[in-house]
């Protein structure tokens, strides 16, 4: 028996169609059956051979096909994940109205589960009211929408609008694939980055955290279906696209004010930021000038995790991380519990700011060493927090 996932392509007409031909080499690659559908302006920058010399299925043009009187039944039936990749302004106005006056536009109703949006198009036509309301009621019901790169388009401007890389897709439909909305209904609160604190207005004390693990667990937490609140110090990566409130803060105050204004609706919290440990007493108002030495009085912030572990409730969970340089597991052993941590998460100074991890997730009678990218221990970490009791 073929246990493969069924992974059908659809590629509208814009220039970025010819990415959809990699897309579609390494879905093969990784393991999914897939057939391609193209509009008919598709076929105007791209042509269905290449797509049927990767994946060796005919790609479907037509609505009406003299094999298949209904293949927009019979495509959306066949599929356990659509991929509109390139998404035209047209198609994503198409499937909000519900509109079926094609191939694609009707399968697309037809098709009864969520549906993965790669929208590329000049920035104009993105950040216009109508796609922005479009994208709104997609998501609303629980299609992804990724959110498109900024840079420079195709067409000359400079903005957001590009075609993401198709790592984040692969990324994006491995998640769903693998996890589907598992986590629809729990309510998570999510810290990230490094908070700062201010010297004098040039100057300031922080820290190496980029932010790239608490962004990996909201993106994976949000693509498997939690309401996602995130709270972000200065992350050095984008914030995910579909996260249900961001707040963004800078000092170690600012954070705290925000989790305490956010904790109690939540089902879990998972402390990844970095926050400072102390401030300056007080912060110049001008800039420090130079001279032979300085001596700064720091005072210790408030300790967030901490005051959670005194606060949540039993149905709450909370997670806390610690970042060690020696004596990993048993200083943040020592950490969990005196904390009232549910989990603890410690992680190796050595790989801080990588795109690779190694971490170890601890409770009170067990541990799990793991290691990979930060998407995939972020999710690893979100089984462990479900199943955990």
């Amino acid at each position: 028996m073929n246990d493969k996932k069924n992974i059908l392509l659809c590629v509208t007409g814009g220039i970025a169609a010819y990415k959809a031909i990699d897309l579609a080499s390494a879905l093969i690659k990784n393991g999914y059956n897939v057939k391609t559908v193209m509009t008919r302006h598709a076929c105007e920058f791209v042509t269905p051979i290449n797509f049927e010399a990767i994946t060796h299925n005919t790609v479907h043009t037509e609505q009406f096909m003299d094999n298949d009187p209904i293949p927009h039944i019979t495509l959306a039936d066949w599929a356990d994940m659509i991929v509109v990749a390139p998404a035209t302004a047209n198609i994503l106005s198409k499937a909000a109205q519900g509109i079926g006056d094609d191939l694609l536009s009707s399968l697309l109703l037809a098709h009864t589960k969520p549906v993965l949006f790669v929208p590329a198009m000049n920035v104009h036509m993105y950040e216009h009211p109508a796609t922005v309301g479009n994208v709104r009621i997609l998501r609303s019901r629980s299609n992804h929408v990724l959110e498109p790169s900024i840079g420079l388009l195709a067409c000359g401007y400079s903005g957001k609008g590009k075609y993401p890389p198709n790592e984040e897709v692969l990324v994006a439909i491995a998640t769903y694939m693998e996890h589907g909305e598992d986590l629809h209904g729990i309510k998570c609160l999510i810290t990230a980055g490094a908070t700062s604190e201010a010297i004098d207005p040039m100057r300031m004390i922080s820290n190496k955290s980029s932010g790239k693990m608490g962004i990996a667990l909201a993106r994976a937490a949000t693509l498997r279906g939690a309401e996602v609140t995130l709270i972000a110090a200065n992350p050095k990566v984008t914030v995910p696209y579909q996260v249900h409130k961001l707040i963004s803060v800078n000092t170690a105050q600012e954070m705290h004010a925000a989790v305490m204004a956010e904790y109690r609706e939540q089902n879990w919290i998972i402390k990844c930021a970095a926050v400072s440990d102390y401030r300056p007493q007080s912060e110049a108002i001008q800039k420090i000038k130079k001279g032979s030495s300085l001596t700064l009085e720091l005072i210790p912030t408030l300790d967030i995790l901490s005051e959670l572990g005194k606060l949540i409730t039993p149905a709450q969970k909370l997670i806390g991380f610690a970042a060690e340089t020696e004596n990993i597991l048993s200083n943040a052993r020592a950490k969990l519990i005196a904390k009232n941590c549910d989990l603890l998460i410690a992680n190796d100074l050595k790989v801080a700011g990588t795109d690779h991890t190694d971490v170890t997730i601890i409770s009170k009678d067990t541990e799990l060493a793991i290691s990979g990218t930060k998407i995939e221990v972020a999710n690893v970490i979100l089984n462990r927090i479900a199943d955990h009791e």
